[in-house]
């Protein structure tokens, strides 16, 4: 006690010039200690020499010249960030952010989520004031864009992905032109539709479209049925003309022929073709009509025959009726 006494100066005296170095290097190497720092393996570390960009440092122990001169501003790079537009779950909606106008004109309720993570620490920490802010205002005017280009019926139903990903490449469109440091990873719509003030009047209008798809499809139907029966026609008595035709062509050359073969056989002998073409008519006419053969030799009155021997009998050949010849009257007394 007497010796730390003696090291202070004693009572009322002044501290010595060692001590005071021991104190001053103590201070020195606990400032300079103060420098070491841990970045974690999903951070990257920003120094700042005076406030300014110095150098990014990777996970592990490093070390950076303490405050005031250098400071460190540890950024995760890994972890995924979420921002919500137009309201999230549980909070109050925000008609301003998610009521939109689609490329029809349809006013359109939207309630989406942004999926991001830091790309770049140091053009994250240093291209925008706010980086969440940036990514929400972004997120709402890519958003507005898409959907101002795109028709309300694909929005609510199979167009959602569509838009999704037009937005999300907006997103990152936009921001790499900011150099924000900022990779969007995905877009994602949580609901889509129209205002509540107006839901009953969407409904009316939708089941109207639906009335009028609904006809129109019918009328389509009935138009599909009436041309494929007309065409079906058409192409029946096309047919059937032409069929004609070709048996009507054959029909006429095949006479022709005939006609040649038989004017052949007339040059070389006229009478014979002449009986023949006679007995071959005769036979053709007569095979078809109803006969009657009388033989009136040495009969001299009239004949009567009954009448059901000239009744129709059909396009068979009728057997020829025998009729008995009258009896001769005997002569008047001179």
């Amino acid at each position: 006690m007497q010796r730390l006494r003696d090291m202070m100066g004693g009572p009322g005296g002044r501290p010595r010039r060692g001590m005071v170095a021991l104190i001053a290097g103590g201070a020195v190497v606990a400032w300079l200690a103060s420098g070491f720092y841990v970045v974690q393996p999903n951070e990257q570390a920003i120094v700042l020499t005076f406030g300014a960009f110095s150098r990014s440092e990777t996970p592990g122990l490093r070390y950076h010249i303490p405050s005031p001169i250098e400071r460190v501003e540890k950024v995760p790079v890994t972890s995924l960030k979420r921002t919500d537009v137009g309201g999230a779950g549980g909070d109050a909606d925000a008609p301003a952010e998610s009521q939109m106008l689609t490329g029809d004109e349809q006013i359109i309720d939207i309630d989406f989520s942004v999926t991001w993570r830091v790309a770049d620490a140091s053009r994250y920490l240093f291209a925008t004031r706010d980086p969440e802010g940036a990514v929400k205002a972004v997120a709402e005017s890519a958003m507005r864009e898409v959907v101002g280009k795109t028709q309300l019926q694909p929005i609510i139903s199979t167009g959602r992905g569509q838009v999704q990903l037009q937005t999300a490449e907006l997103m990152q469109k936009t921001l790499d032109s900011w150099q924000a440091g900022i990779n969007i990873v995905e877009v994602q719509i949580r609901s889509a539709g129209p205002p509540p003030e107006v839901v009953a009047a969407f409904r009316e209008v939708n089941t109207a479209q639906q009335d009028a798809e609904s006809a129109e499809n019918e009328a389509n139907t009935y138009r599909n049925r009436v041309i494929n029966e007309a065409k079906g026609d058409a192409s029946r008595i096309t047919n059937a003309a032409q069929a004609y035709r070709e048996q009507a062509v054959r029909e006429a050359t095949g006479e022709a022929a005939r006609f040649n073969q038989i004017y052949t056989e007339y040059r070389r002998a006229p009478s014979v073709t002449r009986d023949r073409l006679y007995i071959e008519t005769m036979q053709r006419i007569l095979q078809s009509s109803n006969k009657v053969v009388i033989d009136a030799k040495g009969a001299s009155a009239p004949i009567i025959l009954p009448p059901d021997v000239f009744r129709p009998r059909g396009n068979a050949a009728s057997p020829p009726v025998p009729v008995a010849p009258a009896e001769p009257q005997p002569k008047a007394a001179q």
